[in-house]
């Protein structure tokens, strides 16, 4: 296996838009896609098999907010787990499934063991300092956990925030919080830097029709993958937006997802490889 194959999808919870219809186009993409690892948001404790099919090893969120929360599925058998409470304290909107898990997953080498962060933040448009808090608190959890430069750490989700927002600068090493930085490589930017990359926008009708009907456009889901003091230890080999345009009158969802490949380096990052003096010169 020459690359790990990532995918983070906001489903859009069964109770709206025709969900028998919307089920049966999630399920069929996304088991073509054939990722190793899933997020998945607004998705049923029941769901995840129903999307993916059977034999998935899956974290779930602990929290379930109108019969909706959030699952982390993989190929391969998941270790060591922890999760982290997020949900905002003196805030009216603060849902159960407002956290963020850590997974070990076993996956084979040169890929595992592989930590998957499944973060998921506050959404409302005025909590960006929420937003901060939750961002900053998992990035050290992660920093303490793992401390290796050299281990392999996604973070990826619904992120509820775009790119200029601080919580993402933070997240991406453009600026700091708190006395803090790190540095993760977003997926997107780093393949197209010019392009907007919208995942929740007023051209996809299920945002039009749903509770935000005046949305300009963002992207606010993402794969990122931490970096150390030489960049991250997996290089971005290809990424997309999945489940864009709507398939027989169908959409999928009012989110659209992220699909990224990653690959290994040709040599690791902080180390000089043997150049023989031919390739050298």
């Amino acid at each position: 296996m020459s690359r790990l194959r990532v995918l983070t999808m906001n489903v859009l919870a069964p109770e709206y838009a025709c969900w028998p219809d919307r089920r049966r186009l999630l399920a069929g993409r996304l088991r073509a896609l054939e990722p190793d690892v899933v997020a998945l948001q607004e998705i049923a404790p029941d769901g995840v098999a129903d999307l993916l099919g059977e034999g998935w090893h899956v974290v779930a969120h602990s929290g379930v907010d109108g019969g909706v929360g959030a699952a982390l599925a993989s190929r391969w058998p998941i270790g060591e787990t922890h999760e982290i409470d997020q949900r905002p304290a003196g805030r009216p909107i603060r849902p159960a499934w407002c956290a963020t898990v850590v997974a070990q997953v076993l996956a084979p080498p040169p890929w595992g063991p592989l930590w998957m962060v499944h973060h998921k933040p506050s959404w409302p448009y005025g909590y960006e300092a929420e937003r901060e808090v939750q961002a900053l608190r998992t990035a050290r959890f992660v920093e303490e956990l793992l401390p290796r430069p050299e281990e392999h750490v996604v973070l990826l989700g619904d992120l509820d925030a775009p790119p200029d927002s601080a919580s993402i600068r933070f997240l991406t090493g453009k600026q700091a919080l708190n006395g803090a930085s790190v540095c993760y490589t977003d997926a997107w930017a780093s393949l197209y830097p010019e392009e907007a990359g919208h995942t929740f926008t007023p051209a996809n009708a299920l945002v039009r029709a749903g509770d935000m009907p005046l949305e300009t456009g963002r992207r606010i889901d993402y794969v990122l993958v931490r970096g150390g003091p030489w960049g991250p230890p997996l290089a971005v080999a290809a990424c997309r937006r999945v489940l864009v345009d709507p398939i027989d009158g169908v959409q999928a969802s009012n989110h659209y997802g992220v699909f990224a490949e990653l690959a290994l380096p040709p040599h690791p990052p902080g180390a000089w490889p043997a150049l023989s003096r031919e390739s050298a010169g």
